[in-house]
């Protein structure tokens, strides 16, 4: 490499340099260093300071040319480059130079995300969110024992003594994106398994999920419990619900394990597919069925309360529910949720 690097240092000067930086950079990975050897490392070489930023844990690390922490505040990075692992950007790595960046920068940036991304991947768990769907599927399957889906939580990078939440999705957004939203700051995996993205957490904050997106969130539990709940929660998810915890459902979890030929012929069910036909009047009624009152249906309809009133008294004769008394809002909600399930 030395007599090589010679004899491309005629042809241009940078070539030298370049050559000895790749050598610098494989130097420090056959003596393993850890992330903050290399951010040290570097700020050496580049006689500036360089930073390397993990972004599944926030982890930031800054260090000066004299091999010290660097001080606060930052300076602006003068050239920044992405660490990536399994093509998931995980991370990013820069220099604060003054002034323009040095002729050898990018190359001392370059082999330091491919350095950093070996580190990560090493010593990790890797914070990449995708994951093999093999593994998610030991993980949540029915038939694992517990050392199969404890070896394989081992695997995906979690930790034995915290508690796994499964997320049940559907979105046409990528699903690495969903789960490094929900579960910004401590390990998530996701993986597609048939027609539903699956997304195992530790924690699991549904504010940050996306719109238009759905999702069926189970209980902290045994992970294969947990997907049979998120799987069932996700089956009540509505537009107008779009996320749904699965200890929310309560007893209406129960109208899930009814079979799907018993509740085609339960006229009630029957009566509300017959306003399938008639989108606005099922709008009404899902808003009315969601409020229990016709100003607040009126409200997010926006439309005046009494001709709100209106649309819900024919709707009740055609369904043959009193909808302004107790038990027939009950029957119609119950109809309107049965009649949903039968879709999924």
């Amino acid at each position: 490499m030395e007599a090589l690097a010679a004899r491309l240092s005629h042809l241009d000067p940078d070539v030298e340099g370049v050559i000895r930086v790749v050598m610098f950079y494989d130097t420090l990975m056959r003596r393993r260093v850890d992330l903050p050897a290399l951010a040290r490392a570097s700020a050496g070489l580049a006689e500036c300071v360089a930073g390397i930023r993990l972004h599944g844990t926030g982890r930031t690390i800054r260090m000066a040319p004299d091999g010290r922490e660097a001080a606060a505040p930052p300076a602006p990075a003068s050239t920044t480059v992405a660490i990536t692992l399994d093509e998931e950007e995980v991370g990013a790595v820069w220099l604060e130079r003054d002034g323009a960046p040095g002729s050898l920068d990018e190359a001392v940036l370059d082999r330091l995300a491919i350095a950093a991304a070996t580190v990560v991947e090493r010593y990790g768990p890797a914070r990449v969110t995708m994951a093999d769907p093999a593994l998610v599927e030991l993980v949540i399957s029915r038939t694992s024992d517990d050392a199969a889906r404890n070896r394989a939580l081992r695997l995906l990078g979690f930790p034995a003594d915290l508690p796994i939440h499964v997320v049940a999705v559907r979105s046409s957004l990528p699903l690495d994106k969903i789960g490094g939203l929900v579960c910004p700051a401590r390990p998530v995996k996701a993986a597609p398994l048939a027609d539903v993205g699956v997304i195992l957490a530790t924690t699991v904050d549904p504010a940050r999920l996306p719109a238009g997106v759905r999702a069926g969130i189970g209980a902290a539990s045994c992970p294969n419990r947990s997907w049979e709940d998120a799987r069932t929660a996700l089956r009540f998810t509505t537009g107008r619900q779009p996320v749904i915890h699965y200890g929310e459902l309560g007893a209406l979890a129960l109208l899930a394990r009814v079979p799907a030929e018993d509740t085609r012929i339960n006229p009630d069910v029957v009566a509300i597919a017959g306003l399938a036909g008639e989108p606005e009047d099922l709008r009404t009624l899902d808003a009315y069925c969601a409020t229990g009152s016709v100003r607040q249906a009126a409200d997010s309809l926006h439309l005046h309360h009494s001709s709100v009133a209106r649309r819900l008294t024919l709707i009740g004769k055609s369904l043959g529910i009193e909808l302004n008394e107790t038990a027939g809002l009950t029957r119609a909600r119950l109809a309107l949720t049965a009649w949903r399930l039968l879709d999924d």
